[in-house]
């Protein structure tokens, strides 16, 4: 971002900040002031800007959610300014008190409270805006609803899950801490699409499970904001056509809510994404009407999605009440004795499944490499012992075992030595 912004849109000298020789810290390269930008601009999202779309005259697909999508300035138009906070902003409230409220003059808009309080998902209460952590579709509590889909009560539907999970326990499966949706550390990495305020990503936590929350800056305007106010994983993004900016085989988990997308759309597209982020053997959780209500429509899209999904090699894994629960295959053995005219096809040999910076998303599946085929899977240990246990996938890039053990304990010493000096500085501004 190199153009300067023009002066109209810079506040009065008084107005910008500088690194002082107060500041303990010692920056060693030089550091120059930068102005802030007009408060008109305290919402400006840069590649986010729908304003930007309609002054550039683009033409975005808008069944296709393109004008969701990045769409950035050219130079002329970039802004070299910090984005100033909002009037009467507050510093957060900090974790874990932040999971149930957080400030209301830290959010522009709280029109989507009025509008949710019917579903439980927040309150404005004064100064401040609760969240009793609802949803849509779990009025009583995202800790109950991810209690509900893991609890050793639902016997039938856990011994479903836990198979697919790792086949191996199939004798075991009670033994794991079923009340706990990581599974015994087989689950960490969770995408949830169409989050809301992300009341389920947040109370994943306490089960150690890590939810990427996704949401458009959409007619909510500021489901996102409502996220990361209160402290929780989320970005901006949308299902639309391009690729989300992760490698394939990132989480073990999806999940959507009541996301309201059409997964039936441009042969399954939006599914075979999915199916491109999700680890061997992963599985995607879908709690809407689609699958439980008995009317003709809802039927009509459930037997669309049962027949793509069927097609795609992936099964149903559990069925209860609200929520059905597909996973995904281990390996390539379902792809290859498809016929070869079914569609959806398999990518072509030299697609590359880890390209994901302005890809366009393909109607078509990833195959594994010959390597995860062959081991069923992608040999992650379980958390927290993953942490520290080089994954197999290394070996792709060219990184040995070796390689990552001495990186882990180089980072270890410098994670080391930042939490020494923060604890020292902190001791010190007592």
């Amino acid at each position: 971002m190199t153009e300067e912004v023009p002066k109209k849109q810079i506040p009065a000298e008084e107005n910008r900040f500088e690194v002082t020789s107060e500041m303990s810290l010692e920056i060693p390269f030089e550091v120059t002031s930068r102005a802030v930008c007009d408060l008109q601009f305290s919402e400006l999202i840069p590649c986010i800007d729908r304003n930007l779309i309609y002054q550039l005259r683009l033409k975005p697909n808008l069944t296709l959610m393109e004008h969701y999508e990045r769409h950035c300035p050219p130079p002329e138009r970039r802004y070299n300014c910090l984005i100033p906070p909002p009037l009467d902003y507050k510093i957060p409230i900090r974790w874990p008190e932040s999971r149930d409220e957080v400030w209301k003059a830290n959010i522009s808009h709280t029109h989507l409270a009025q509008e949710k309080s019917d579903q439980n998902w927040m309150v404005v209460n004064g100064d401040k805006i609760n969240f009793p952590g609802g949803g849509t579709h779990f009025h009583d509590g995202a800790d109950k609803y991810i209690v509900a889909l893991s609890r050793k009560k639902n016997r039938k539907f856990h011994m479903d899950l836990a198979i697919w999970l790792n086949p191996a326990c199939t004798n075991k499966m009670l033994k794991f801490p079923v009340d706990k949706f990581n599974n015994g550390g087989n689950i960490r990495n969770v995408l949830d699409v169409g989050c809301g305020v992300a009341s389920f990503g947040a109370y994943l936590l306490s089960h150690h499970v890590i939810a990427l929350s996704l949401a458009p800056n959409d007619v909510h305007e500021n489901q996102i904001q409502f996220a990361l106010e209160r402290g929780i994983p989320s970005t901006l993004g949308i299902l639309g056509t391009k690729r989300l900016t992760y490698p394939s085989r990132s989480f073990e988990l999806a999940h959507c809510s009541r996301c309201r997308i059409d997964w039936l759309q441009r042969d399954g597209i939006l599914f075979l994404e999915l199916d491109r982020l999700l680890r061997p053997g992963g599985y995607f959780v879908y709690t809407s009407p689609e699958a439980y209500a008995q009317d003709p429509e809802n039927r009509r899209i459930w037997n669309a999605m049962s027949d793509l999904l069927k097609r795609m090699c992936w099964k149903v894994a559990a069925k209860k009440e609200q929520s059905v629960v597909w996973a995904k295959p281990l390996t390539n053995s379902c792809y290859l004795k498809r016929d070869p005219q079914t569609q959806p096809p398999l990518c072509d040999s030299d697609d590359d499944p880890d390209a994901s910076w302005n890809v366009s998303m393909k109607a078509c599946i990833s195959r594994y490499s010959a390597k995860v085929h062959k081991e069923k899977g992608s040999g992650l240990a379980p958390w927290p012992q993953r942490l520290t246990t080089a994954p197999p996938r290394l070996e792709e890039i060219g990184v040995s075992p070796e390689e990552f053990q001495e990186d882990t304990v180089r980072k270890t010493k410098v994670l080391k030595i930042d939490s020494n000096y923060i604890e020292n500085e902190g001791e010190e501004n007592k």
